[in-house]
């Protein structure tokens, strides 16, 4: 009976803050897995859940990149020490892959959007990916695609 309760706290626990608006709002080119500095009370907001990506985006300066306005509560149980919610935080990456990074955002049009915060083993991962915005009629063909798939899917299952 205990054993039945402990495995379902472990199945409520957190397991990614994902950005809603990246794949409605731009095409997906290429991802990169990044690390990211963080402080320890931020770290334990992200462990509960009490983080937001979905306006933030990517920004190279002086060959570093950082991730700018990304929303991240204050610890509930912090003291003095707690971090600022939507201070700008540094993203870890090879220099390769700033490089590829740079070459991308000098052709122009394009952004670096952050697509989901997640954590690989004890570490906290970003997955940033290359988008391109899309036009309005774009989401209007995103959508019609996703209602008729949504209809054979149901007329699949009736049929069953």
């Amino acid at each position: 009976m205990a054993a039945a309760q402990s495995h379902k706290k472990k199945a409520v626990r957190f397991t990614e803050i994902r950005n809603a608006k990246a794949m409605r709002d731009y095409f997906v080119e290429t991802r990169f897995e990044a690390g990211i500095a963080l402080k320890g009370t931020e770290v334990k907001s992200i462990r509960v859940g009490r983080a937001q990506i979905n306006d933030a985006f990517g920004r190279l300066k002086n060959g570093e990149l950082w991730l700018v306005n990304a929303h991240i509560d204050e610890y509930s149980f912090g003291s003095y020490s707690n971090h600022e919610p939507k201070r700008t935080r540094k993203l870890l990456l090879k220099k390769s892959e700033l490089r590829k990074i740079d070459q991308a955002m000098n052709q122009g049009g394009r952004s670096l959007i952050p697509t989901r915060m997640y954590f690989k083993e004890a570490l906290v991962k970003v997955e940033v990916a290359i988008c391109t915005g899309k036009k309005l009629y774009d989401k209007r063909e995103d959508l019609k695609k996703k209602i008729i798939d949504r209809e054979t899917d149901r007329a699949v299952k009736a049929h069953r």
